[in-house]
């Protein structure tokens, strides 16, 4: 079936977009939505505009009942940008790239369908950090700190900042600490089992091999969004959402 037009998997959209013939992109839906169109502008330097029709809106700033408001105030001049890092995952096997994606949110290693526990080894900068056997281990983003980093019980970073965040997901007796990594930090995941998976942003799982490796470093591309009035529209749309999900605990 082909996609509808203005879907974000529409050939002809895809391809005008890469060509450089937009100045911003929006997009309408959740940040399901937002992720695969940074996916697409990052590469071309378009900025997106995100309307919330989904749930929870960690990347989005504007309501659907506030579209109005919001777009009046872009014309007339009154919106920044904001620059977010997004990751570089290369899948090597036995030295040879076996392919290459880019994440705004995550690349997680981790053992899919398999109850298993995984067995990896973490090097940065070619110096081992640690060993896990856990069911995963995630590198996000800032803006992945918010997502999955986040349901793992990793903290919370600022959207501004160019750190690669290390979190284990249910690690068993090997350590269960988040790690904060530099920009320009490399890590290299070693894979030590034959059960592990690699998924970037929530993407269909790729099967590893045992000696895999999965590099992580900082992508040569920004995903940027178009924000309005001072940065402290993160912090507000993080209590908003804690104070929702509390309020529903309670009851």
């Amino acid at each position: 079936m082909d996609a509808p037009v203005g879907s974000l998997y529409d050939e002809e959209l895809r391809k005008r977009v890469k060509q450089g013939e937009f100045d911003l992109l929006i997009a309408v839906g959740g940040d399901g939505s937002v992720l695969r169109a940074g996916h697409l502008c990052a590469p071309s330097n378009v900025p997106i505009l995100g309307v919330n029709l989904g749930r929870l809106g960690f990347l989005i700033q504007i309501d659907r009942k506030e579209w109005r408001n919001y777009f009046e105030r872009l014309f007339k001049g009154e919106a920044w940008i904001e620059n977010r890092m997004m990751l570089r995952a290369e899948h090597l096997r036995a030295g040879e790239s076996v392919g290459v994606s880019k994440a705004l949110n995550e690349v997680v290693v981790g053992r899919g369908q398999n109850l298993r526990p995984v067995r990896l080894t973490a090097f940065v900068d070619t110096r081992e950090l640690t060993s896990y056997v856990a069911d995963g281990l995630i590198a996000a983003t800032a803006t992945g700190s918010t997502a999955y980093a986040l349901a793992a019980g990793g903290p919370i970073l600022p959207p501004e900042l160019r750190n690669i965040l290390l979190v284990p997901i249910a690690p068993h007796l090997s350590v269960d600490r988040a790690v904060v990594l530099s920009e320009g930090t490399t890590v290299d995941i070693a894979i030590k089992s034959d059960n592990a998976v690699l998924s970037v942003d929530g993407q269909p799982p790729t099967p590893l091999m045992e000696d895999d490796h999965v590099t992580v470093r900082a992508a040569d591309v920004t995903a940027q969004f178009v924000r309005f009035g001072n940065p402290g529209y993160f912090y507000r749309n993080i209590t908003m959402h804690i104070n929702e999900n509390s309020s529903g605990l309670s009851r």
